[in-house]
Formats: structure tokens, C-alpha cells, sequence
């Protein structure tokens, strides 16, 4: 199983999961088509499904136009908002493509039917994938526009925190150096922390993704993973998790730097959704 990144608009992810044997391939969140058909095209891959994490335009937009080029195609999605939905799947569902499997992780709050997809090929020694769109980043969460931080700590801890811990992480967005500053305000004397953003900061000197991480890594510098460290906990004021995440996401939504501020148009399109998180 070979997993392609692919960067497109300002810091979006779109994936493609191939099947090298039969070279088919699965589309995860394609949100520039012509792009995805560029590179089916020159890799000589056949595209037969796509899945959605969840229904925002930078995620779902490129749906019905590859529906419309690829009439078979199947959109799966746990959301009817989904544009080109075909296939609306459940939590634990499982979806089988070949020799690649899929199970389905319902993991609502950043929308309230936000899907992560759990990969894995039959009779293949690589770790699995998770692709968590804007559930779990590297280095932090998606914001509870639609949802809690009870549903939050329940998708961090008990449905991707349980994953094997070798599973990579194939988030929505590249937001890492940005992730990774918050959490070293979180945990000044966390080294990997500090070790993870040189790393990053260089990353982005160069143009080259940070992803994918791996859940075991998360746990060691994501603090939206570490809720019962002493250190995430004094920052915070909070023992109780749920608080700690609470006051974690309310602290991360308002670091911001002045020259990065948003301005009051271009928040007034967040809170309609129309733009990412």
C-alpha cells in the first residue's frame, strides 16, 4: 500500500491510497480535481472511490466533478452535507477495496459527521494509516465548530489514541510549525517538542510536508494527546482532561500572532464555514 500526499490550495492534504498491484487507488478528501485526474493520468492509476472526511469546501469540493468525469465512481462520507455522496457510512463500518481495507471512526465535533478512515492492506508488513483530516493534526486538534470537548476527548483518547501505536498520521492541513510553537507555550522544557519543531521549521524551509507522524510520536509532543501530564495540566489550571482540553483548544484558538490575526471579513466567512479551520 503506497499512500501519496498531495499539497494543494494555501495548507491542504489530499491522499492518494494505492494498490500498486492492480493500481487502483482511493482519493481521500480531493478538493482540486483537475489536479487528482493530472496525476491518475501520468501514474497510470484508476480511480474508484473517494473518502470524505468530512463536508467542508476545501475537503468535499472537487466530489462531483470527478463524479461527473469518473461516472462509477463511489463518494463515501458520514455526512449528507458531502457533495456527490453515494455511499453514507456508520462508525465501525468497515469498506473492503481489493486488498485495502477501510474502517470507518466516526469522530464528530470539528462537524458533526466527521469520519476518520483506518487503512490497511491484506498480507502487508507496512503500518497501517489513519487519515484524520481536521480531527488530529501533527502537533494538535481541529476546533469544535460543531461539536464538544467531551466529543473531542472521546475521539482523541478512545477512538484514534487506541490505534496501533506504529499507525501513521495523515492529517488535513499542514499546520505543524504552528502546532508545535503552541505546544512548546504548553511544555517549555518538553525537548521533543523543541526537537519536532527544528525539524518542521526546516520542513517548511523547504517546501516539503511534515507529514505523515505516527500516533506513538503524538503521544510525546502533541498536547491535545497529553492531558494527564503535570506540565499540560499547570499550564492549563485543570486536572480533570476534559477541562484540560477544554482550555487547551480555547487557548490555541487565540494564539495567534498580531500579523497573523484574522481579519474581521475573512472571520465572519469562518464562522459560515466557508473557510478552513
Amino acid at each position: 500500500m503506497k499512500v501519496k500526499v498531495i499539497s494543494v490550495l494555501e495548507d491542504n492534504y489530499m491522499y492518494l491510497v494505492i494498490e500498486e498491484q492492480t493500481k487502483e487507488a482511493i482519493a481521500i478528501d480531493p478538493a482540486v480535481p483537475h489536479r487528482l485526474l493530472e496525476i491518475l493520468k501520468r501514474e497510470g492509476l484508476k480511480l474508484t472511490a473517494i473518502l470524505t472526511t468530512h463536508h467542508h469546501w476545501d475537503h468535499a469540493r472537487g466530489n462531483e466533478a470527478l463524479v461527473k468525469e469518473i461516472p462509477e465512481l463511489r463518494v463515501y462520507g458520514g455526512d449528507d452535507r458531502i457533495g456527490g455522496l453515494t455511499d453514507k457510512v456508520v462508525g465501525d463500518q468497515e469498506l473492503k477495496f481489493n486488498s485495502i481495507n477501510v474502517r470507518c471512526l466516526f469522530t464528530p465535533c470539528h462537524t458533526s459527521g466527521h469520519m476518520c478512515y483506518f487503512v490497511w492492506e491484506d498480507g502487508c508488513t507496512d503500518p497501517p494509516a489513519v487519515f484524520t483530516g481536521d480531527t488530529l493534526f501533527i502537533g494538535g486538534c481541529g476546533r469544535f465548530f460543531e461539536g464538544t470537548a467531551e466529543q473531542m476527548y472521546h475521539n482523541l483518547t478512545k477512538v484514534l489514541g487506541t490505534l496501533p501505536q506504529d499507525t501513521k498520521i495523515f492529517c488535513g492541513h499542514e499546520y505543524t510549525v504552528k502546532n508545535l510553537k503552541f505546544a512548546l507555550l504548553v511544555e517549555p522544557e518538553n525537548e521533543k517538542v523543541k526537537e519536532m519543531l527544528t525539524w518542521a521549521k526546516a520542513r517548511d524551509d523547504d517546501d516539503k510536508p511534515t507529514v505523515p507522524s505516527t500516533l506513538h510520536e503524538e503521544f510525546e509532543y502533541n498536547p491535545f494527546l497529553r492531558l494527564s501530564e503535570e506540565s499540560v495540566q499547570k499550564f492549563t489550571g485543570k486536572t480533570d482532561p476534559i477541562e484540560v482540553l477544554r482550555v487547551l483548544r480555547k487557548e490555541k484558538d487565540n494564539f495567534k500572532k498580531p500579523k497573523e490575526r484574522v481579519l474581521p471579513h475573512a472571520m465572519l466567512a469562518l464562522e459560515w464555514g466557508l473557510l478552513r479551520p
